[in-house]
Order: C-alpha cells, then structure tokens, then sequence
C-alpha cells in the first residue's frame, strides 16, 4: 500500500506533476465505470465518457482557477486526460470492443409489437416512459412498432413496422 501512495501521493503533501497525472488517469477510469452504471437516460444525449471528461475537467479546472490546487500540475492533468480521451475516441472508432466498452451498445426494447420487459427493468423505463417516447417519435400503438431501441446516447429511435 506504500508503494500505491507514493505513486499518488497523500492528501496533505504536496503533489508532483506526474502524481497529478496519475491521479487523472484513475479519476478518469473510475468516472467512466460510475456513469456506465447509472441509467443511460441520465445524461441526456452524451455518452458516459463525455459526462466524465466535462465534470472532471471542470473540477480540476476550477480548482487550478481558485488556487486551491497548483496550476502547473494542474494543467499536466488536464493534458493527460485531453490525451486519454483522444485515445479512448480513437479506439472507440476503430475497435467494437472498445466501442462497446467505453460507450456502451444499444438496448433492444420492442419488437414486432411486444414489449421486452426484462429489458426495460434494466434501462429502467416504465411503460408510460416508453409510451412518451413512441408519441415523441410519432407512434401512437406499440402495436405499429417494428423494433424500439434506447440508444447508447439515453434516446429511443422507433422503427414502424411496415404498412400493409
């Protein structure tokens, strides 16, 4: 455990540049594993890894502005994570995996009419919630629907099935 805390420093000493720089990497991953967790519908139309780069980097920011952390370590933070989330986009685009790790997949709701409820307790969606969004979308019957998914981003696209 010593060896953690030199790596990241303690609390009341003073931190080194690359302390910080660790720091950010763990805040970071921590961040994105926490927001994978809650409910998708939380972050509006962002992905958990933007929620986390914008709440972090305002953070840290904010406390570099007020001076209640140093701005050189500080701004080397900021740097690592802008690097991190540069990376993690790149990988996202160019790997399924990472895409799936970082972003997350979309989430089955209807098809052909009937509702997967084992899936809505998992988006944590109710009924009505999923009504709204049929209506929004211009769909007035789960019956007419071909297939609902909740997005990766917290929406919910509509496929109407096929006039006949």
């Amino acid at each position: 455990m010593e060896t953690f805390y030199e790596l990241i420093g303690r609390g009341a000493e003073p931190l080194a540049w690359w302390q910080m720089c660790i720091r950010a990497a763990i805040i970071l991953t921590y961040a994105v594993a926490l927001y994978r967790l809650m409910p998708r519908r939380a972050f509006g139309n962002s992905a958990a890894i933007d929620i986390a780069v914008m709440v972090i980097v305002g953070s840290c920011l904010s406390r570099a502005l007020t001076g209640t952390a140093p701005l050189l370590p500080t701004l080397a933070a900021m740097a690592l994570f802008a690097a991190l989330y540069g990376g993690l986009s790149w990988a996202a685009y160019y790997s399924r995996w990472a895409s799936k790790l970082v972003k997350g997949r979309s989430l089955l709701l209807v098809k052909d009419g009937e509702v997967d409820w084992k899936a809505m307790r998992l988006a944590q969606l109710g009924h009505r919630d999923l009504e709204e969004n049929l209506r929004q979308n211009g769909v007035a019957q789960i019956e007419s629907v071909a297939e609902a998914h909740l997005e990766r981003d917290g929406s919910i696209s509509v496929v109407r099935r096929a006039e006949r």
